[in-house]
């Protein structure tokens, strides 16, 4: 197992996105909301070196986060 802990990978978990000009952007102050294009009861996705590889739900309890996977999305054969 000593060898599989040496190894890096980079997940993301992304709850939606948008596209927003930069002059938007730069406008922005402490508090500004960007709209994402996703509904609450979306799922948010788990990208594991760029590849999506799950969908799940944000839980939070107090003031931790987690992620409950609930599909592991399958690999296309190429």
């Amino acid at each position: 197992m000593s060898v599989l802990e040496s190894i890096y990978v980079d997940l993301s978990v992304v709850l939606g996105s948008a596209q927003v000009p930069i002059r938007q952007i730069l406008k922005m102050g402490r508090g500004a909301m960007i709209p994402l294009d996703c509904g609450h009861d979306d799922p948010t996705l788990v990208y594991v070196n760029d590849e999506l590889v799950a969908r799940g739900k944000v839980m939070v309890d107090g003031d931790q986060m987690s992620l409950e996977v609930i599909e592991i999305v399958q690999r296309s054969r190429s």
